[in-house]
């Protein structure tokens, strides 16, 4: 699989949510009404031109403030479509923060932002996390979710 800069990446994704709000016929002041200013039109602005990178969490709450599945949300790169990632994943949350690599570190973060969502407040040692958080995920690593698992296996994190 050819690698995309996370620039370009941005740009593309960038494009695409301005088409997908276009197409919801909404402008960038209406969802920052419709989303009670969870979404500033600024930043909105930031997402659509490629400046500024959205997180996984805040892609979804963008979907579903579009009422699309959040793979809608995500440009297809012109070839096939990603095979789904049929099942969840088990991750161990501390060998997560030990890691210094780039892609362990965001991990680490989205896990910690299922873990407030979930409201986990301790840190067992493993977490659990559901195909639809690997797909989202994977997406916002720029990889299918077989080829996270994948990576994950190889940094060690994840269990069973």
């Amino acid at each position: 699989m050819e690698r995309v800069s996370e620039n370009g990446f941005n740009e593309r994704l960038g494009d695409h949510l301005r088409r997908l709000r276009r197409q919801k016929g909404l402008s960038l002041l209406d969802v920052e009404a419709a989303s009670a200013k969870e979404f500033k039109s600024s930043v909105l602005g930031a997402y659509e031109r490629g400046e500024r990178a959205i997180s996984a969490a805040r892609l979804a709450r963008l979907a579903e403030l579009y009422r699309l599945p959040l793979k809608a949300m995500i440009p297809s790169d012109g070839g096939p479509a990603p095979a789904a990632a049929t099942s969840g994943i088990a991750l161990d949350p501390g060998r997560l923060d030990a890691s210094d690599v780039p892609e362990a570190r965001a991990v680490a973060r989205y896990v910690r932002q299922v873990q407030a969502m979930r409201q986990e407040w301790t840190q067992g040692p493993v977490i659990a996390l559901r195909a639809t958080d690997v797909r989202a995920l994977a997406a916002a690593l720029d990889r299918t979710p077989e080829e996270l698992v994948r990576r994950l296996d190889e940094l060690g994190v994840r269990v069973g």
